[in-house]
């Protein structure tokens, strides 16, 4: 439950433990800054398992950007739809895809894009089919750093026709673009343009990258354990997770409000 990691995580901080726990960071931004002044106050680790960042597929999808055979990257999509019947508490969770879910796809592509979330306009709805308490299907628009937008359509009641759990991505960049399945499934074209109506396409391999070692949760384990024992900062950080919580609570303020939203740590 996320209500409850903000006792938990000051409880151990204040026990002198260092911390690696579930995401959402916090339920609120006020509780996940709470966590992190304590986390700089006892000179102790404070992380997030967000494990989607330790997926070799997304690595490979990164290397492959920052290797600039694209171009610039200025426009990303995804979409998750899952038709999801836990039971249990997100049945009656309000705001259950953004809070809940989206904090995954929202970091995945602060990664995946290298930016940072400056503002949102989002929505979010019931639909009649649902077997959810309060919304569970959401849309959202955000402006990132490095102008970047990136744009989010989810629900956790979609039935049939289901994308993959780390979502579907089309990104576009100044000479091409990417559909990426969120497995191993990546289609890139490069376009080149000579004038007329339309360029021309030329399909790229996506090539061969090292494989991690560790993966998922044992990859966000084993980080934070290094970082631990041999020092350093872990990637997924609170300080720095916090900013993938910041555009979830944005996105609700901004479904609620009906207006753009802008996004502060």
């Amino acid at each position: 439950l996320p209500e409850s990691h903000v006792d938990i995580c000051l409880c151990a901080l204040n026990a002198g433990c260092h911390v690696l726990g579930e995401k959402p960071l916090a339920d609120t931004m006020d509780n996940a800054r709470k966590i992190i002044k304590k986390s700089a106050e006892v000179k102790k680790l404070h992380a997030v398992i967000q494990n989607r960042r330790f997926d070799a597929n997304i690595r490979t999808l990164r290397k492959f950007i920052e290797s600039g055979v694209l171009g610039r990257l200025h426009t990303v999509y995804s979409d998750f739809f899952i038709g999801a019947h836990f039971g249990g508490f997100r049945d009656k969770m309000k705001h259950v895809l953004l809070l809940d879910m989206a904090i995954h796809t929202f970091d995945a592509a602060r990664f995946i894009t290298a930016s940072d979330p400056l503002s949102v306009m989002a929505y979010e709805w019931n639909p009649s089919s649902s077997w959810y308490d309060h919304d569970a299907s959401a849309c959202a628009l955000f402006q990132m750093t490095n102008n970047i937008v990136y744009g989010y359509r989810g629900s956790w009641c979609a039935e049939g026709l289901n994308t993959n759990w780390e979502s579907h991505w089309r990104l576009i960049f100044e000479k091409g673009s990417i559909l990426w399945d969120g497995a191993k499934g990546f289609k890139i074209q490069k376009v080149t343009y000579n004038g007329g109506f339309m360029g021309t396409p030329e399909d790229v391999e996506m090539p061969p990258y090292p494989e991690l070692e560790w993966t998922g949760h044992a990859g966000v384990i084993r980080n934070f354990i290094d970082c631990v024992i041999k020092g350093g900062v872990p990637e997924t950080v609170g300080s720095d997770n916090i900013k993938s919580l910041a555009m979830v609570h944005a996105a609700i303020e901004s479904s609620s409000s009906g207006k753009t939203t802008g996004i502060k740590v």
